[in-house]
């Protein structure tokens, strides 16, 4: 056959005739048995086999192999990128405890200290043998010949009982990616990352990190931070028993914790020295003359591991700290001398009520806060996390909507008892009227003309202005009550919400560090993102912010200085609120009983307002304002009236006039009255003063004028 055979175009050829009955298939090479025997040697078959179902076959299992390793190598790559979102390399870096803590306030004052304790990482080739060797020996002997899963390891654990089930790759991929929960998924990814570790890391890259992160009790992460915990020295300078000590606390931490188990811990040890000797790193003898080593523990500086402000503060304070190793120290804005206020303020609580006060300035910046009466009794804060009935604190959004609506304090509204309907909130006291202010209903509470007032405005303007001051809790639309403050939020949020009416500048968000100087295009992104009140609405708000502390219900927290604020209490005198700001600080102030129980008829303007007084009185350097003395019918006191509108008597002006033909002469003036005259030839000053009637010697009166001639 030519090469071009197969390109070549033939003529078809006639069909032949059908053959009647079979033919043998070795026809074409003829009828020679030995030419036969040749074809079957070329192609062994089996007895009655078909040779085009041979080759189809043949291509059928090499067109399954193909696609086959295509899948596994899909499956590879799958579980690769899989690896790399679920456990990336770098998180076997970082620490798997957050790093401790320590929180400052604004003066530097620490007051706080939370977290792990954590030193940065360890070299291992910069570690002493036996300090490696320790390790090894417990944990993992054949660390530097498998590749992440140790069967003989595991079959050895099984046996012994000891020697870890687990080698230490497998170790770092559990506690650096994985969750402590036992179960075989679990366990099928810890092998996975177990091998993915190996192939990335080397040997020793993998023990440094496992060392630098494993947990040895007493809240200490690391092996450089349990060193200097138990013996205060570098793990570079660890002795051989201090290091068979060491190793031992790995299974169990809190078990074997030598500073409250130096006995078992000491047990522990002593089996980490007999494996060491075991896997040839310490002859028998230097085994049996190791001795658990003498602890020495250096106590730091106590702190508070938490406070009321402390535990609202630390979530922001990690969302700041960097990532690493270490302790981190952070500056809150926490005002030391407020905070001792409002502490002291706080205590003269009558009764077994809980109470809580927020003090923050307008811009959100937390200075002081008290969660309740006692942290180490009960560390739930009710300043952050208590969600009560603002009672009629919550006015200040109604009325805020109906200024926003083109209101004005002037406006009159119908302050008669509601007679009809199936909410029929009343007045306190049972005070009712034709009608009355704006101003006048808000300074006094009034309940009637608040419900009135919502139904005027609309629900969905009251909930859309208290959503533009930044509360965020659920409102009840078309709900009358909500007008009395039914819908429950926090303290804060409640106290924010007031900011930004101090401020007029709204959402204002409470924190507990100082915001970060911004550039110019995060400036006006937030500032977009705010809103304010115009001049008139927001004037007209603070006359009735100023009236209800002025003359209304707020009037037991009247400053020296002008001071806005509203007083609350919610439904059968369950809880008792005042909120209000005077100078820069804005303060909110709750009572309530934990289990919801009436306070025995405490209002929001009688305690909470005097701890909104004294604390504001102390934190401003301002006295209280002295309520004015009513008018009322006295007896004359008989004293002398006191000259109030000229600075004493010697600024009052002089004047003198003759009183006789003798020449006598009266002087007003100075300190009192004088009259010059002369007894019998005498001069004599007689002078009436504060120092009573007093005769002096005088000068010589001067001669009286001679008459003046007349005409004849």
């Amino acid at each position: 056959m030519s090469l071009l055979a197969p390109w070549s175009r033939r003529k078809p050829e006639p069909e032949p005739a059908p053959h009647a009955g079979y033919f043998a298939l070795h026809e074409a090479f003829g009828d020679d048995d030995a030419v036969a025997d040749q074809f079957d040697d070329w192609s062994p078959q089996p007895d009655g086999a078909h040779p085009a179902r041979r080759l189809w076959l043949g291509r059928r299992r090499r067109w399954w192999i193909v696609r086959g390793l295509a899948a596994l190598l899909a499956l590879f790559i799958v579980i690769v990128a899989w690896l790399a979102v679920t456990a990336p390399m770098s998180k076997s870096l970082q620490p798997i405890a957050a790093p401790q803590l320590t929180l400052l306030a604004s003066d530097g004052t620490p007051i706080a200290r939370n977290g792990a304790v954590i030193d940065k990482p360890v070299e291992v080739a910069k570690l002493p043998p036996h300090v490696v060797h320790a390790f090894l020996a417990i944990e993992d002997r054949r660390f530097y010949d498998h590749w992440g899963i140790d069967p003989r390891g595991l079959a050895r654990a099984a046996w012994t009982g000891y020697g870890g089930g687990s080698t230490i790759t497998q170790q770092l991929a559990k506690f650096t990616f994985l969750t402590p929960e036992q179960t075989l998924t679990r366990k099928a990814r810890e092998m996975l990352i177990a091998f993915w570790l190996e192939a990335w890391l080397t040997k020793d890259e993998i023990l440094q990190r496992y060392l630098s992160n494993a947990y040895f009790g007493d809240n200490v992460y690391g092996l450089r931070a349990a060193s200097l915990h138990y013996f205060y020295r570098q793990p570079e300078r660890l002795k051989p028993d201090q290091a068979a000590m060491l190793a031992g606390l790995v299974q169990a931490p809190s078990r074997y914790a030598p500073t409250r188990h130096y006995d078992r811990a000491a047990k522990r040890m002593r089996l980490v020295v007999g494996s060491m000797v075991d896997a040839g790193y310490l002859t028998p003898a230097e085994g049996r003359a190791m001795r658990p080593p003498r602890l020495d523990v250096r106590p730091d500086k106590s702190l508070p591991t938490g406070t009321y402000f402390a535990d609202w503060a630390l979530p922001q304070g990690r969302q700041l700290a960097e990532a690493g190793y270490g302790g981190q120290t952070l500056t809150t804005t926490l005002d030391s001398r407020l905070q001792s206020i409002a502490r002291q303020v706080t205590r003269r609580v009558p009764g077994n009520a809980q109470v809580a006060l927020v003090a923050m300035r307008p811009n959100g910046e937390v200075v002081a806060m008290i969660g309740g009466r006692d942290y180490a009794r009960s560390p739930f804060n009710r300043a952050t996390q208590a969600r009560r009935q603002p009672g009629s604190t919550f006015k200040l959004f109604v009325w805020l909507a109906a200024l926003r609506n083109g209101m004005g304090p002037d406006d009159r509204i119908d302050n008669r008892e509601i007679l009809t309907g199936s909410y029929r909130p009343k007045n306190a006291g049972g005070n009712y009227s034709d009608s009355i202010t704006l101003e006048e209903a808000f300074a006094r509470s009034s309940n009637v003309a608040a419900v009135r007032l919502l139904k005027t405005v609309g629900s969905e303007k009251v909930i859309a202005t208290a959503r533009d001051l930044g509360v965020t809790s659920p409102l009840a639309a078309g709900d009358p009550s909500l007008a009395l403050g039914t819908s429950t939020m926090t303290l804060l949020e409640l106290t924010s919400a007031y900011a930004g009416v101090a401020a007029n500048d709204f959402p204002v968000t409470a924190r507990a560090f100082a915001m970060p100087e911004r550039g110019w295009l995060a400036k006006a992104w937030e500032w977009s993102n705010h809103e304010r009140l115009s001049g008139r609405t927001h004037g007209d708000i603070e006359q009735l912010l100023r009236a209800a502390v002025s003359h209304g219900t707020g009037r037991a927290a009247a400053l020296s200085v002008p001071a806005y604020g509203k007083t609350g209490t919610s439904q059968d005198y369950r809880d008792a609120l005042f909120v209000g700001y005077a100078g820069d600080l804005v303060v909110g102030v709750w009572l309530g009983n934990d289990d919801n129980k009436p306070l025995n008829g405490v209002t929001g303007g009688s305690v909470p307002a005097r701890i909104w007084r004294d604390f504001m009185t102390r934190a401003l350097g301002k006295p209280a304002q002295k309520t004015a003395p009513r008018p009322d019918e006295r007896e004359d006191p008989g004293t002398p009236v006191e000259p109030m509108d000229v600075p004493g008597p010697a600024a009052i002006p002089t004047a003198e006039f003759p009183i006789d033909e003798r020449g006598s002469r009266v002087r007003i003036g100075g300190e009192g009255v004088t009259v010059t005259t002369d007894v019998e030839g005498v001069p004599v000053d007689v002078r009436l003063g504060r120092d009573g009637l007093r005769i002096e010697p005088g000068a010589t009166p001067p001669a009286p004028p001679s008459p003046t001639p007349t005409g004849p």
